[in-house]
């Protein structure tokens, strides 16, 4: 239950609620929300694939790139393009400007259980297993890209939940009606009496993105895909994608917290974050202005 306490202004914040983002224990082998929120993503994405692929009127007058059998397959490549592609993202685009950086214990760099995964990264490792699978399986690229494009949404959702209830990747301090203190006596037992959020409220940036990220950018590809039948002009998909996470991300960076790591001129007012979405905001445009103006590929 969410329990609400008088902030320094004299308003009303929510007080983080005493989640575990271990869902239970045995021995040594924790399962957490987190680890659950991949599992999450991965089956239903697969799922929702594989009801795309069969649905050969929404590709017409072409078809689908891949069989459901090959989706089963491609679920492995996406699965190894998400995981490594994440970690390696955050330790090039977040570990590395650490004071220390993360290398300085290389076992950190392996120590996925404990968090750090950049999604930009992630987005990456997926581009290139798609590549690579579709070169393998001699398909369009592009089409099979507009395959999996529609079901990240469902893995985004999840994740920034999880996010959510480990109490990490938190807003901007706020004196609005939204505001949540990320701090309970879990974290203060977990930093040693400190809570690294402070006692502020701040923005739930999580299910700000949850709901934007995951929601309506599902909500946005769901009415290209099904009510516009763009899955016709191959990139089109993929290029919505790309575009509206781009600019979804650029957008709620301004309410999640800076990085610390930016150069002082660049420190509060362009995140990493940022940086990170224009390339996707450009492949993206470019993806649907080259798919506008070509007529519907048949085969």
């Amino acid at each position: 239950m969410l329990n609400e306490a008088s902030d320094a202004a004299g308003g009303i914040a929510v007080v983080f609620p005493e989640f575990d983002p271990i869902l239970f224990q045995i021995g040594p082998v924790a399962i957490r929300w987190y680890a659950l929120a991949y599992v999450a993503g991965i089956l239903l994405g697969w799922r929702y694939a594989a009801m795309l692929a069969r649905r050969e009127a929404l590709w017409s007058p072409g078809r689908s790139p891949a069989t459901p059998a090959q989706i089963d397959d491609l679920v492995l490549w996406v699965t190894l393009g998400v995981i490594l592609g994440g970690r390696l993202g955050y330790v090039l685009f977040y570990g590395a400007l650490m004071d220390p950086p993360i290398w300085s214990n290389p076992l950190d760099i392996f120590k996925i259980w404990e968090g750090g995964m950049a999604f930009h990264g992630g987005a990456l490792g997926v581009a290139i297993a798609i590549v690579l699978f579709a070169r393998a399986q001699k398909m369009s690229m592009l089409k099979l890209g507009d395959l999996v494009a529609p079901v990240v949404p469902i893995g985004l959702f999840f994740g920034r939940v999880a996010n959510f209830i480990n109490g990490e990747l938190w807003g901007r301090p706020t004196d609005g009606p939204l505001g949540v203190i990320f701090c309970n006596d879990r974290i203060r037992a977990l930093y040693s009496g400190v809570c690294p959020a402070g006692e502020m409220p701040r923005h739930p940036s999580q299910l700000y993105e949850a709901g934007l990220e995951g929601v309506g950018l599902f909500l946005l590809l769901w009415l290209a895909v099904w009510k516009l039948k763009l899955l016709a002009k191959p990139g089109y998909v993929t290029g919505l994608f790309l575009l509206g996470y781009g600019l979804i991300r650029a957008l709620l960076e301004t309410v999640r917290e800076p990085d610390s790591f930016m150069p002082e001129a660049l420190s509060g007012y362009v995140t990493m974050g940022m940086l990170l979405s224009i390339p996707m905001i450009l492949i993206g445009a470019w993806l649907i202005w080259r798919a506008r103006s070509r007529p519907p590929v048949a085969e």
